[in-house]
């Protein structure tokens, strides 16, 4: 009988021993778990962070692009006028050889339309657009030479790509 107690009995600890260790390992694999939810969480708020950051620069080029065909529209020799359309940038009927100031209208990054807001110059024209979103941007300092006035801004939608002609002394243009 000593020898069958002795047997179970050490069976009845191994017993024991084993499911003390599943609830271990249970543990461990609830707090690898959390480990790896929290992991992915930031991750993907880096990533969030990293798409708004290249819309901006997107929205930089497409406003800067947009910009620079009005200064092109405008600049026609002896034609001057801002166009009336965004389309009149990507057809200029003006003279007798079509020309493109423009390949295309570009969608504005922060609403993923081609939405732009116009901003109307004196003589009812477009002089120059930007953007309907009311989001805050990143970028706010170190803008490239020619968007110094979008400093500061608190939202995409005040950051204007305008294009106005420098005024020579005497009033003339």
């Amino acid at each position: 009988m000593k020898n069958f107690l002795k047997r179970n009995g050490s069976r009845a600890k191994a017993s024991l021993a084993g499911k003390h260790e599943y609830g271990f390992t249970y543990i461990s694999l609830l707090f690898v778990i959390i480990v790896i939810g929290l992991a992915l969480g930031s991750t993907g708020q880096v990533w969030s962070t990293v798409q708004k950051r290249e819309k901006e620069a997107e929205l930089l080029f497409r406003g800067g692009q947009i910009r620079s065909a009005i200064e092109r529209y405008y600049k026609m020799p002896g034609i001057k006028g801002y166009p009336k359309t965004l389309e009149d940038l990507l057809k200029d009927k003006r003279q007798p050889v079509l020309m493109r100031h423009l390949r295309r209208i570009y969608e504005d990054p922060m609403t993923g339309k081609a939405d732009w807001f116009l901003i109307k110059a004196p003589d009812g024209g477009i002089m120059g657009v930007k953007s309907r979103s009311t989001d805050e941007p990143y970028k706010t300092k170190n803008f490239p030479p020619g968007l110094e006035n979008l400093e500061e801004k608190t939202r995409y939608s005040q950051w204007e790509f305008v294009y106005e002609p420098v005024k020579k002394p005497g009033g003339s243009k």
